[in-house]
């Protein structure tokens, strides 16, 4: 991988590539925005970038090798091989497709308490009602930014709201899932960090105890903001996905089904009639 510092930004180059508008608009994340100039706008980690695609790689806008280093390496997801992964998944047809439909997404790596609070508010909702309910939650409550965004709102600030306050923000029944799994982590009885170094199944149990996380919430949380991408989230697109595949993930994908999932799902909303027609693929 080639780091290459300019003036005004840092471009990351040799890593087999991102489509932007693939990895930013698929359903993983909902504080990205597309600008005029072709850039995405988006807030990580309380800091605000504009990131470009270039010919094999990305150019972040104002950024530093260091902050390269230690956020936009690990958020893009860009050490791993997903050109090896997309070869591999492609020993099933269907997974073919979805690969080379969309070859350029990639998993983000997401704060693992934004993830949960991302995922409590898009249960039984629709992307722009999600945007919107995150930009108000954003713009209201976290902490203001120079560039004139504004940071995810911390556990602590969220916790010291009623659930009044959150239902009145767009929330609806979500705003006591909110409130609820805010006061968990400012008591300290859910530490999502030390999630990440122990099992699957201990920490999806765990995130089951969460009111309002079930299933579906559980696993997006385990794999866009802990990293297992073993984990598989099923909503009502890939519950169509895997009865074509024959009701599981194929063995192609072990290890890894996560990553398998992101292609898949993209290319089912795209193409929700072509894939009402599949039938079986093996």
């Amino acid at each position: 991988m080639e780091i290459t510092v300019h003036e005004g930004g840092v471009s990351v180059r040799g890593f087999g590539g991102i489509s932007l508008s693939e990895t930013l608009d698929c359903g993983q994340c909902f504080r990205w925005a597309e600008k005029p100039d072709g850039g995405w706008r988006g807030v990580v980690r309380g800091i605000c970038r504009t990131v470009y695609e270039e010919p094999e790689g990305i150019f972040i806008a104002g950024a530093d090798e260091k902050e390269v280093r230690q956020i936009w390496l690990e958020y893009f997801d860009l050490p791993r091989d997903y050109a090896g992964l997309r070869e591999r998944f492609s020993a099933v047809p269907l997974l073919r497709e979805a690969c080379a439909f969309a070859p350029g997404i990639r998993v983000l790596r997401q704060e693992p308490w934004e993830a949960l609070i991302t995922f409590l508010v898009s249960q039984n909702n629709n992307i722009p009602r999600i945007r919107g309910i995150l930009e108000r939650l954003c713009g209201a409550y976290g902490e203001a930014l120079p560039e004139g965004d504004h940071a995810f709102p911390t556990a602590e600030v969220l916790a010291g709201l009623e659930p009044e306050v959150l239902r009145e923000m767009g929330c609806g029944y979500r705003a006591e899932y909110l409130s609820s799994a805010a006061r968990e982590v400012a008591r300290g009885d859910l530490d999502l960090e030390a999630l990440r170094g122990v099992s699957v199944c201990e920490a999806r149990n765990r995130l089951l105890k969460v009111l309002g996380v079930g299933p579906k919430v559980a696993d997006c949380i385990l794999l866009y903001g802990l990293g297992k991408t073993e984990c598989c989230p099923e909503d009502v697109w890939m519950k169509r996905v895997l009865a074509a595949l024959g009701g599981e993930m194929p063995g192609c994908t072990a290890g890894e089904a996560g990553i398998a999932q992101q292609y898949l799902f993209y290319y089912a909303r795209k193409f929700p009639k072509k894939f009402q027609a599949l039938r079986e693929f093996s």
